[in-house]
């Protein structure tokens, strides 16, 4: 609610008299903050603010905030919205099915030929594994819990989390994670170092993660399996 107070505090000084002066670092710093909120405002809000008309957004906080009538009832505004955002979450599911097909076309061929690779085993889930480095520790099972270290990438190569990056090993309960995760686990010794290949089904499916990783995606995890914890 906050921030979409602030978007349109932010047009409506955009929506103002002053907004075809041109600013610069002599204008006043009241016009100088002005332009700044406002520009600040509207870059963070670029993909909310994209298919709205700005003119007739600023006519209805002008006339709205003057106290006029408006030109529409308030059933006839209260539909329009309703209306704008079934239309957006259509466009928004249609685009997201569509990321789906293509991260699941782009995923079976990644595995396809990476199954192919020496050095690359492919388990009966569909889990395909690199050992990078061989550990003599034990194995732990699906209660145990484990420290490690990890890198996540997506098929671009994008590095979505990294505990190797914050260097802050991990710890959890083999089970508690993904599917892939749990499995490959409990292939590797204490000490060990593997490359996972996950497939969608196998980590976040057709819902995927927040905005980092989509729908049917294949992941890829560097994982050291530190040691087993009491």
């Amino acid at each position: 609610m906050m921030k979409k107070t602030l978007l349109f505090t932010s047009l409506f000084i955009l929506s103002s008299s002053s907004f075809a002066a041109v600013i610069t670092n002599k204008s006043s710093v009241k016009d100088q903050f002005g332009y700044s909120y406002g520009y600040t405002i509207g870059r963070s809000n670029i993909e909310a603010i994209k298919d709205i008309n700005l003119d007739a957004f600023f006519q209805g906080i002008k006339e709205g905030s003057s106290g006029q009538q408006s030109a529409l009832t308030e059933e006839e505004m209260a539909k329009a919205l309703v209306l704008y955002k079934k239309e957006l979450e259509s466009k928004q599911l249609q685009d997201f099915k569509q990321e789906a097909t293509v991260n699941a076309q782009q995923g079976s061929a990644f595995l396809a030929e990476n199954a192919k690779k020496s050095g690359v085993i492919t388990t009966k889930s569909g889990l395909q594994y690199q050992v990078l480095q061989t550990g003599t520790g034990k194995k732990p099972k699906a209660s145990s819990k484990v420290s490690v270290n990890y890198e996540g990438r997506l098929l671009d190569g994008t590095v979505f989390d990294s505990s190797i990056a914050r260097n802050e090993p991990v710890e959890f309960q083999v089970s508690q994670v993904i599917q892939g995760w749990t499995e490959g686990l409990q292939l590797m010794k204490e000490g060990s170092k593997y490359r996972f290949f996950i497939p969608a089904n196998l980590a976040y499916g057709e819902v995927g993660s927040g905005d980092a990783i989509g729908p049917n995606s294949v992941l890829i995890f560097d994982v050291e399996l530190l040691k087993i914890l009491p």
